[in-house]
């Protein structure tokens, strides 16, 4: 039987891939001296969808899982718009 470490996590995996493209994104942005106060924010919340998404994986309980889930979703809407 697999262990909880071993199992591939999609979700996590893709809001990493995110993160750096924001990363690159909002460096990109500041290099340029383009909406700098903008690309910050960018990189804050873009970065802090994955960094809930791990904090989630070592939830104490299902109401902390959900809470941090909550969060990243947050993030994401945050960052879209």
């Amino acid at each position: 039987m697999r262990n909880e470490s071993a199992r591939r996590n999609v979700v996590l995996e893709k809001s990493f891939a995110f993160a750096v493209g924001i990363v690159k994104t909002g460096r990109r942005l500041q290099l340029d001296r383009r909406e700098w106060v903008l690309s910050k924010q960018l990189i804050r919340s873009g970065t802090s969808i994955g960094a809930n998404i791990e904090e989630a994986i070592a939830a104490q309980s299902k109401k902390d899982f959900l809470s941090k889930m909550s969060i990243s979703l947050k993030e994401a809407r945050e960052t879209h718009y």
